[in-house]
């Protein structure tokens, strides 16, 4: 979780400078979601998607995190040779499906891979993540009675971070228990404290066994807090700083680092030595990507069409 979070304050840094463009979405605060649930997973089958707040996930489920940065970079060395950029993060090798820049597009498609792993037998499981914004999608209602219908392997995670980019939960809806929507499917669902991975671990594995028994889907209310704004271009007027600073107290990796204190898991020089590694290997990563070369322009046909001469292609 410390990794992820300088990972993401080192793109808040170069994203500044210009290094990375476009639209940059960080995680900082949500860590605990992605470390109980990958500790729930089995990451030799099992698979995640995701919507556009996703440089972290792919790095959790095992993909080399100098090439997700250079992706963000817009180099060739990246995760799609440089051509998703920070919204689409994407790794088939380590069953990560994306990085999705419409809002709740990724739901139906997560209920698809789970029905892919169901049509072939394979006992894998998908994770489904979304935001509290994209709950309030249609496709959300059709995917989950699809999904309860056919009893699919998917566990939908709605990260509710309290705000729909600038929108409180208060205002999408009547209520602000979003994981009641899975009671009109009679879906098993739930909240979950977010903000502590072990709670997150054990809500997830729950929803894990269920899904391998056949037992179908689970909707979990993933309780959480984004310290930083919606995007970096957030002028965050719609929240106080005090507010902020309420949830800093509760932040996973101080939570963590706590239990670690108290148990003796590690010494006061063994955390150190975490902390240097991790700001070494965040170094790695940025030197990685600003090393790296820009995409060929060709590489944008060679990339888009697999025929190679496609017809409506002109080049002067």
């Amino acid at each position: 979780m410390l990794f992820w979070r300088k990972f993401e304050d080192k793109l808040a840094a170069v994203y500044i400078q210009q290094k990375v463009r476009g639209f940059l979405h960080l995680y900082n605060g949500q860590e605990a979601i992605l470390a109980g649930a990958i500790h729930a997973m089995d990451l030799s089958k099992d698979k995640m998607i995701t919507a556009y707040r996703n440089h972290v996930q792919p790095i959790g489920m095992g993909e080399d995190p100098k090439r997700v940065m250079a992706e963000l970079f817009g180099k060739v060395t990246g995760t799609s040779q440089g051509m998703g950029g920070s919204m689409h993060i994407f790794s088939k090798k380590h069953g990560f499906y994306g990085g999705h820049g419409i809002v709740g597009g990724q739901i139906p498609l997560g209920a698809g891979i789970a029905f892919g792993d169901k049509y072939k037998g394979s006992d894998a499981v998908t994770l489904c993540c979304f935001g509290d914004g994209a709950a309030r999608q249609g496709s959300l209602h059709e995917t989950f009675n699809m999904a309860m219908t056919w009893k699919l392997p998917v566990i939908f995670i709605v990260e509710n971070n309290g705000y729909a980019m600038g929108t409180s939960v208060e205002r999408t809806a009547n209520h602000t228990d979003i994981w009641k929507l899975g009671l009109g499917y009679e879906m098993p669902c739930g909240p979950v404290d977010a903000m502590n991975p072990i709670k997150v671990a054990e809500a997830v594995d729950e929803a894990i066994q269920r899904a391998r028994r056949g037992d179908g889907p689970t909707f979990l209310e993933m309780k959480t807090y984004r310290y930083r704004g919606h995007s970096m271009s957030d002028a965050q007027h719609y929240r106080t700083k005090d507010e902020v600073a309420e949830y800093k107290k509760i932040d996973p990796i101080t939570q963590v680092l706590d239990v670690i204190k108290e148990k003796k898991y590690a010494t006061d020089d063994e955390i150190k030595a975490i902390d240097k590694e991790v700001k070494s290997l965040v170094k790695e990563c940025e030197e990685f990507a600003e090393s790296s070369p820009f995409p060929e322009v060709n590489q944008l046909y060679d990339m888009v069409y697999e025929q190679e001469n496609y017809p409506f292609i002109k080049h002067k």
